[in-house]
């Protein structure tokens, strides 16, 4: 039963993307950020710059732990500068993975 409904769903997915395959899709993808009143967009860029700036804060703090942690013999401090890192970073990563899959428009620029 549970994989009749997955291959239903399954099925659901692949129909749904060969109907928007035309022009729908296109039209979909041509939607932008620049049709957002600039008051909005700059309050978002805004807030998304101190979400950014609180997150490499919290991201250093995490790799300074990791660190001390490693230190004192503990194993998990590894896992902790790791972690540290995906968090400081975490702005760049995603604005790479977005140019990466051409999604670079439906993107903003943090400011502060």
């Amino acid at each position: 039963m549970k994989t009749y409904r997955w291959s239903m769903r399954v099925a659901g997915m692949i129909a749904f993307l060969r109907a928007m395959s035309g022009s729908a899709l296109a039209a979909a993808r041509s939607v932008q950020l620049a049709q957002i009143p600039s008051n909005l967009r700059t309050g978002l860029q805004t807030s998304l710059g101190v979400i950014f700036l609180f997150g490499f804060i919290w991201g250093v703090i995490t790799i300074w732990g990791g660190a001390h942690k490693l230190k004192n013999g503990d194993p998990e401090g590894k896992m902790g500068i790791v972690s540290g890192i995906v968090i400081a970073a975490a702005a760049a990563i995603m604005e790479a993975l977005f140019a990466i899959f051409g999604m670079s428009d439906g993107s903003i620029t943090p400011t502060f």
